[in-house]
């Protein structure tokens, strides 16, 4: 059974770096075939994913918030990060970690931790 867990401050400053790590438990983030994603939901809106760091270590980054994000892992900890530089109010939402795979052309978002509410303020 696979877990995540995200951690993190609940409240940042706007042109502050917003930082959150998510845990995994009953499976290695180093397995072949997983990649393992961060998405977000801003209140009153829909999914947003911001990107993924694959088993192997390459990350991908939604091209919107490519100049701003960083996603990294630490192996020995079987966690990876999520680092979103300078943000604003407008980022606000709902942080999700989740694990991704690639079936029949689609992906496939199985394993999700709880969400964490991350605001934006000052």
């Amino acid at each position: 059974q696979v877990q995540l867990q995200e951690s993190g401050p609940g409240l940042v400053k706007p042109s502050q770096t917003l930082s959150l790590t998510c845990t995994v438990s009953g499976g290695s983030i180093i397995i072949s075939v997983y990649a393992w994603s961060w998405i977000r939901q801003p209140p009153g809106k829909g999914l947003e994913s911001m990107g993924v760091i694959a088993y192997d270590g390459s990350t991908y980054y939604s091209p919107s918030l490519k100049s701003r994000t960083s996603i990294s892992r630490d192996t020995s900890k079987n966690q990876f990060s999520l680092q979103l530089s300078s943000v604003t109010p407008e980022d606000t939402a709902v942080y999700y970690c989740a694990r991704v795979w690639s079936r029949a052309g689609s992906l496939l978002y199985d394993y999700w931790g709880q969400g964490t509410q991350v605001t934006v303020s000052s």
